[in-house]
């Protein structure tokens, strides 16, 4: 496998990520970092394009970090080019933020029906609250609801992902206010302290591939990403 040694390292990322990677990733590891606007999820299409032209654009061959997992198959097919692709291998950053993939296949396992918040989606506005406030705005009340229900009428259970106690306490009222909204779906409200062990992860395998193990896949040059990689 290709070392890293001699590639800059570029980090793309979701918004989502920001405090935890800004916090984590050696300042002198990578050359660029840029994080994108959560919302680019709603249409993977549109999250697939921006992060290719990104690629694309490098002006020499680099070793790219994506903070994503496969995101909606938002990375299906996004083309390495010239350069080296290093990304989590999880269905989505529930298991990044948990701080595995076993972490996140528990949670599933024991309760599929759920939705989660986290530091990053509150402070987009990436939520149910939000997103109906916007509905509202835009189709009026009786489109709105029917918009929101068909979105969320099948999770059970919400749950807010927090990193340490500050973190929790700071953004527990924001998290409480969602809540209290996702009760037109008798959704339960939990708290889980994540872990940083993923992201810890990502930061060790961007400086020596060798480490990656089954947790990350690596495209090298002239490959591509697909969905097939990212199923256990």
């Amino acid at each position: 496998m290709e070392s890293r040694a001699h590639l800059p390292v570029v980090v793309i990322a979701c918004q989502v990520f920001q405090h935890l990677l800004e916090a984590r990733l050696p300042p002198t590891l990578s050359t660029t970092i840029t994080f994108l606007d959560y919302g680019l999820h709603r249409i993977p299409r549109n999250l697939n394009t921006k992060i290719q032209d990104l690629i694309d654009s490098l002006p020499e061959p680099s070793l790219v970090v994506l903070g994503y997992g496969l995101c909606g198959n938002g990375m299906n097919g996004i083309r390495a080019g010239a350069h080296t692709l290093l990304i989590p291998r999880a269905d989505d950053c529930i298991a990044i933020l948990l701080g595995s993939y076993r972490a996140y296949r528990q949670e599933f396992d024991a309760n599929p029906g759920t939705y989660y918040l986290s530091k990053g989606w509150l402070e987009s506005g990436s939520n149910p609250l939000s997103e109906y406030q916007e509905y509202l705005k835009k189709y009026g009340a009786e489109k709105a609801d029917w918009i929101i229900d068909q979105q969320y009428q099948n999770y059970k259970r919400l749950v807010f992902i927090a990193h340490n106690q500050e973190e929790l306490a700071r953004y527990r009222p924001q998290a409480l206010e969602v809540a209290r909204f996702c009760q037109r779906w008798n959704m339960q409200y939990e708290e889980i302290i994540g872990s940083d062990s993923y992201v810890n992860r990502l930061a060790e395998v961007a400086t020596t591939l060798e480490k990656a193990g089954d947790d990350f896949i690596i495209v090298p040059p002239g490959g591509e990403l697909t969905q097939g990689q990212f199923i256990r």
